[in-house]
């Protein structure tokens, strides 16, 4: 070989990584992508996981202030509000009470109207879905996660009510709006399963939220397209004209747990509020699912 040839060069291709029968690589599995601790640890480090699950803890606390620096009608009524102050469980209950309808509503919206807007609107839905991570998982993941969040907060919420309440009021039985008493362990146990029955019953905003949020790109949009629902549907009920057509809005049963106040405790109202409530999200979340899995995310 002389000076003016160019030397060749024999290179060893490498060994190819096998692939897998559908054509994926070998190593990769659907089922690890995104894992439910990461998104988790995503949203616990966000700002507004933060205050909503704080402002939840501190509620309690407002609420007592509210009472000491006001006037004290222990005794004089069996109102809710005046009964909150007779016992540690009274004042668990006239928490969520106060909560039921606006704060639990915006605290659920925010956790699930957030998932797929919210990346959208930073523009990194694209690069997790081409992680790969697919559209089923990466919302069910995130779906997931924003449910044990909003559970997370309902509990808290509870909790910090009932042991705020037992320090300051006592440890006393449960009084009920019609005179009746329950036992402090009773109540305890009432508290909870009316934390149970919201969680149930607040599923209907999950799915309706989750449906907004593949629908947009603004998570404020989807978390007040939520509430703005839940507002018109309170408002709705009080119109007596519409009859029995009232008990199919979704807000109807949102206070029926409030039969735990009594003695002897009616079901039927938490158990036609749950079922509404698990069915409106059951079909929110079809919906969410066959929206999104059709989505245009190239931008």
């Amino acid at each position: 070989m002389t000076d003016s040839e160019p030397e060749t060069r024999v290179v060893k291709a490498g060994p190819r990584r096998p692939c897998q029968p559908d054509g994926g690589i070998e190593g990769y599995r659907a089922t690890r992508t995104l894992p439910l601790r990461v998104e988790l640890a995503r949203q616990l480090r966000r700002r507004r996981t933060r205050l909503a699950l704080g402002f939840l803890a501190v509620l309690p606390l407002l609420l007592l202030l509210a009472f000491e620096l006001g006037d004290d009608g222990r005794g004089r009524s069996r109102n809710l509000a005046e009964l909150a102050t007779s016992s540690g469980p009274n004042f668990a209950m006239f928490t969520l009470y106060v909560s039921t309808n606006f704060l639990l509503v915006v605290m659920v919206a925010l956790f699930f109207g957030d998932t797929v807007a919210g990346e959208a609107s930073w523009a990194s839905l694209k690069y997790l879905l081409a992680a790969p991570v697919p559209r089923g998982r990466l919302l069910r993941q995130k779906a997931v996660a924003a449910a044990i969040l909003s559970a997370v907060g309902l509990l808290l919420l509870a909790a910090v009510a009932v042991v705020v309440g037992v320090v300051w009021f006592g440890a006393a039985e449960m009084m009920g709006t019609t005179g009746e008493a329950v036992p402090f362990s009773g109540g305890v146990v009432r508290v909870a399963v009316a934390s149970a029955y919201l969680a149930a019953h607040l599923t209907w905003i999950a799915g309706l939220a989750l449906w907004l949020s593949v629908g947009t790109d603004s998570p404020l949009g989807a978390v007040g397209g939520a509430v703005l629902v839940s507002i018109v549907s309170q408002i709705l009920d009080q119109i007596t004209a519409l009859g029995d057509l009232r008990a199919y809005l979704p807000t109807h049963h949102s206070r029926a747990w409030s039969d735990l106040l009594s003695a002897d405790v009616d079901w039927t109202g938490m158990a036609n509020g749950a079922f509404s409530g698990l069915l409106y999200a059951t079909v929110f979340l079809l919906l969410a699912f066959g929206r999104f899995a059709k989505k245009d995310i190239s931008s």
